[in-house]
């Protein structure tokens, strides 16, 4: 990592520090944008770093979701303990359905993963302590190691940045480790990697589990935020929302997948008073990011300052 990246990354982070005693940006927002940017930077590592690309990514987002919401809400567990049951249960989710998809490629892999998360979210719909259509609602934040009140939205504010910047943490040394660099192989060029003599198999397994744990905790993470789990944090348009976030802020870059999370959340946001022409406006805008950035926003600012990720 060089001083560029460094000095950027230093500037970021007291950026966020200081988010909350700054007037021009709701908190809720914010710690939605970190959710979803945790979210992002999980699938990246599987496509952007590993080259597979998963439709099926809500699930263990979901899933998080509601077993944090769950815990939390019917068994009145801490959120931390919340939190690590949902990325348990995220990380059980990501080791069955990897099990089964790394044994196709391309798209018959992108296609295994989206079935298995239409199974999940059936089984959302249809299963008692998911609430159904319905949803686990009132999910209480409680108290953080049984001392600080999460109600406060400073305090959660935090609490959500100490998660994204753990999570972010992870995937940064795991794509700078020797992990990394023998994922980015199989990314490149699969035959030579397995002639290399590397458990090619093995490799993305543990990759997509990874991903699917860190997606996991950001679901969780968002169900305290907004107090709820529903139907749409396992539909197959979260996990094609997500797909979207990465690309657009920068497939294979550190902190693409952030910047396309706040672009989406953001559009999201500021266009829901125009109603179905949001979707109409935020559309024309994806289109004319997709032709003039490429390689994604931060793709090509990396590109063009000659920056390395």
């Amino acid at each position: 990592m060089n001083q560029k990246t460094k000095l950027l990354y230093i500037v970021l982070l007291l950026i966020a520090v200081v988010l909350p005693f700054q007037d021009f940006i709701y908190l809720v927002f914010a710690m939605k944008v970190l959710c979803f940017a945790l979210f992002a930077c999980a699938f990246n590592l599987l496509l952007g770093f590993t080259g597979l690309l998963s439709f099926g990514h809500a699930a263990f987002f979901g899933t998080a979701a509601y077993i944090t919401s769950y815990f939390c809400k019917e068994l009145a567990l801490s959120p931390e303990l919340g939190i690590l049951l949902g990325v348990v249960g995220s990380a059980a989710l990501g080791l069955l359905i990897g099990s089964l998809a790394i044994r196709r490629q391309g798209i018959y892999f992108a296609m295994v993963t989206l079935a298995l998360s239409q199974m999940v979210y059936f089984l959302a719909v249809q299963l008692r302590f998911t609430g159904g259509e319905d949803g686990i609602q009132g999910v209480p934040r409680g108290l953080l190691f049984g001392i600080i009140n999460l109600k406060n939205d400073v305090s959660m504010y935090y609490f959500v940045l100490a998660i994204f910047l753990i999570g972010f943490a992870i995937i940064v040394r795991t794509i700078h480790s020797p992990f990394g660099q023998v994922l980015k192989a199989i990314r490149e060029n699969e035959p030579r990697a397995i002639s290399l003599g590397y458990d090619v198999d093995r490799f993305k397994l543990i990759s997509f589990v990874l991903s699917a744990a860190l997606a996991g905790l950001a679901g969780s993470t968002k169900s305290l935020v907004f107090q709820l789990a529903t139907l749409t944090d396992v539909h197959w348009h979260m996990s094609g929302e997500v797909v979207l976030m990465t690309l657009l802020g920068g497939m294979g870059t550190v902190l693409g997948p952030v910047v396309g999370a706040g672009i989406v959340v953001g559009l999201q946001n500021y266009l829901a008073n125009i109603g179905s022409w949001s979707t109409i406006a935020t559309g024309f805008i994806f289109v004319i990011c997709v032709m003039a950035f490429r390689r994604g926003v931060v793709g090509e600012i990396a590109a063009r300052f000659k920056i390395k990720n």
